[in-house]
């Protein structure tokens, strides 16, 4: 788990969105589509683009489809890094749990179900049956 290094107000024209989070190694910046929500937008997803709108329907940001990931390049800003909206669980209850543990490792994920630690997770052997792009993303230089 890496730590958060900050967090801040991230501002594209006439966008706002707060509590933006930077995370340590991932060099991208990270929020919920809740986020947009909050302040009246409208997010959409299509198999390989995302449209963030105003409630008028007037596209505001556009972003692409990666293997796990949907990001966005800010355009005239000062942040060259795209931004990670949403990352989507594979089918596998292992995967559905390694997503929602923040892309927990295998290993640490097994501990928690043995000693029952986390209500609700369920008790089985977690097995890493292929690498996550998320996590190589996020681990990469």
């Amino acid at each position: 788990i890496a730590p958060i290094l900050g967090y801040g107000d991230l501002v594209q024209g006439a966008i706002t969105i707060k509590m933006v989070y930077y995370v340590e190694g991932l060099n991208h910046n990270l929020f919920s589509v809740d986020q947009f929500c909050d302040v009246d937008l409208e997010v959409a997803f299509r198999k390989s683009t995302c449209f963030i709108h105003d409630l008028k329907g007037n596209d505001l940001l556009t972003g692409s489809h990666g293997t796990d990931l949907y990001s966005i390049i800010l355009q005239g800003t000062n942040c060259p890094n795209p931004i990670c909206l949403m990352a989507k669980a594979t089918l596998s209850q292992a995967w559905l749990w390694h997503h929602r543990l923040f892309h927990l490792n295998f290993d640490t994920i097994d501990l928690l179900s043995k000693n029952d630690i986390v209500i609700g997770l369920p008790k089985l052997k977690f097995v890493k049956d292929h690498l996550c792009s998320s996590c190589e993303l996020g681990k990469a230089k």
